[in-house]
C-alpha cells in the first residue's frame, strides 16, 4: 500500500512583506510530503517574483499563479521530492 501525498495545505501571508511569505511557505513545505500542494495567498507585490524564483531554486513546481477578487496572489505549488 503506497502513502497518498498530502491533498492540499493553504497558507495566509497576507499583510507579510518580501521575503517573508517566501520564508513561511518554504518552512510549511519542508513539512510536506513530496507531491503534496500548497496554496499560498500573499498581497506583497514582490510576491509575483519571489514565489516562482523560490519554487524554480527549491525544486518545487508552481502549478497556478491568479489573482483573487480582492487582488490577492494565489499561488499553487507542489512539493519537489527531497
Amino acid at each position: 500500500m503506497t502513502e497518498e501525498p498530502d491533498m492540499e495545505s493553504e497558507m495566509d501571508a497576507r499583510g507579510l512583506k518580501c521575503p517573508l511569505p517566501v520564508l513561511k511557505a518554504h518552512k510549511r513545505l519542508q513539512g510536506m510530503r513530496p507531491g503534496s500542494r500548497l496554496r499560498l495567498i500573499a498581497d506583497d507585490p514582490a510576491a509575483i517574483v519571489d514565489a516562482p524564483h523560490y519554487c524554480a531554486e527549491q525544486g518545487h513546481k508552481l502549478i497556478d499563479t491568479r489573482r483573487n477578487f480582492e487582488g490577492a496572489l494565489i499561488f499553487v505549488i507542489e512539493r519537489g521530492g527531497d
